[in-house]
């Protein structure tokens, strides 16, 4: 009987390949399911049993040794077949799956609600939405597609621009009068604005974009996502700043109304679809990113 390879603990290999996937034993943990503490368990254990330092330690930040990087090298390609083999085991045959990261505002307020045309024009495949605001290493993840909110810079990626952010106020049906709405600037000073605590020059652009001055926002309400300032604005409890295309289904749906005339605020920020450089997208990828270019002409 031949003798069989010689293999490290693979509990041990795939917390270290987590490990070095993420940068963070925290990250790493929560992608496999376990401690934090048996992430840094298991790294030890694979350290101990290659006589190797793999990781340099600093705080909850973690960089590979040169050792550990030569060594993830290695083996991360064969991670990437193990997971091409095991989805195409998990796939039924004729179907194929693509996976896609965005914002999880994006999918909620635009893809989700147009999924059946997807379904429709691309049959046979099997989208998995993969939501979060942590920018994902593509390539090292085995995430066919993304799409993206910024400036369009990102290293290692190739872009293609979607659509841009376009900002306008919105409140709920009868918050703002119809007199109230032709004096944007005194009925902005008058009534609670809601703003996001992380763009909070929202106001200001958009301001900006239709000759008003900039609105305070001592008294406004500041919640940190989309989902909380548009729940707000439909509550009555303030005008807020939309974002399109997050917003338009809310408008369309008349649970939400932009009261003021005037261009829609640009907040110089856009919606880019993006894949691995130097990786060319499968077929079924193709479909998928030719779709979602489509949809976003039409939302222009």
């Amino acid at each position: 009987m031949p003798d069989l390879p010689v293999l490290p603990p693979l509990s041990a290999l795939r917390a270290f390949h987590a490990a070095a996937r993420f940068g963070r034993f925290r990250d790493a943990a929560t992608a496999l399911g376990i401690t934090e503490s048996g992430i840094s368990h298991q790294v030890r254990k694979l350290e101990d049993w290659l006589s190797v330092r793999l990781f340099e330690r600093s705080g909850p930040r973690i960089k590979l040794t040169s050792d550990g990087e030569r060594y993830y090298a290695a083996i991360d390609p064969a991670f990437g077949e193990i997971r091409a083999a095991t989805e195409a085991l998990r796939t039924p045959a004729g179907r194929n799956r693509v996976s896609l990261t965005l914002p999880a505002s994006l999918a909620t307020y635009w893809l989700i609600p147009r999924l059946d045309g997807l379904e429709k024009a691309c049959p046979g495949i099997d989208l998995e939405l993969v939501t979060t605001s942590r920018l994902i290493d593509l390539k090292r993840e085995g995430v066919d597609l993304a799409i993206r909110y910024g400036g369009g810079q990102w290293p290692d990626v190739t872009v293609r621009r979607l659509m841009p952010e376009q900002l306008v106020p919105v409140a709920r049906p009868g918050f703002v009068a119809a007199v109230e709405a032709r004096d944007p600037a005194g009925t902005l000073a008058a009534k609670r604005l809601i703003m996001h605590t992380h763009y909070p020059q929202q106001w200001a652009e958009w301001a900006a974009a239709n000759g008003h001055p900039p609105p305070a926002l001592a008294g406004a309400l500041r919640f940190s996502s989309t989902d909380q300032i548009l729940a707000a604005a439909a509550q009555g409890l303030g005008i807020a700043i939309g974002a399109r295309p997050m917003v338009d289904q809310m408008l369309e749906a008349r649970s939400l109304v932009a009261p003021f005339d005037g261009p829609r605020g640009d907040s110089g920020a856009s919606y880019f679809l993006a894949w691995p450089k130097d990786l060319k997208p499968t077929v079924a990828a193709g479909k998928v990113a030719r779709w979602l270019e489509t949809q976003a002409m039409r939302d222009l």
